[in-house]
């Protein structure tokens, strides 16, 4: 077992709690950001590519709930506060060692 610092959501509800799984790995994530996330903040790009400047940061663990990621982040700032859309970030480093380590199929609590 392993303890990360973490961003946490902007709000509770945005916050998920419970069991999900990981469904897919994403080396090289891009990112569209959401509808809601769209409609809070219209200024937002309709997709980025992979990048220094993705918000998905070095690689993704996207989960079985829509929309809902274990990413990596540029900006180191976002780790423990409250400012994600419902994701969890962690850094670079940490999300690199996470996803090596998870395969496809491993189940996910969130509390």
């Amino acid at each position: 077992m392993r303890i990360y610092p973490t961003s946490v959501p902007l709000t509770d509800e945005l916050t998920r709690r419970g069991y999900t799984t990981v469904t897919f790995k994403d080396p090289e994530p891009d990112w569209t950001p959401t509808p809601s996330m769209r409609e809070r903040d219209p200024s937002l790009p309709a997709y980025m590519p992979p990048g220094p400047d993705n918000p998905l940061g070095v690689r993704a663990l996207h989960l079985s709930w829509t929309y809902y990621r274990i990413h990596g982040t540029h900006d180191t700032r976002k780790i423990g506060r409250r400012s994600s859309s419902g994701c969890i970030g962690l850094y670079n480093e940490q999300i690199i060692e996470v996803f090596d380590r998870t395969p496809v199929g491993t189940q996910v609590r969130l509390i």
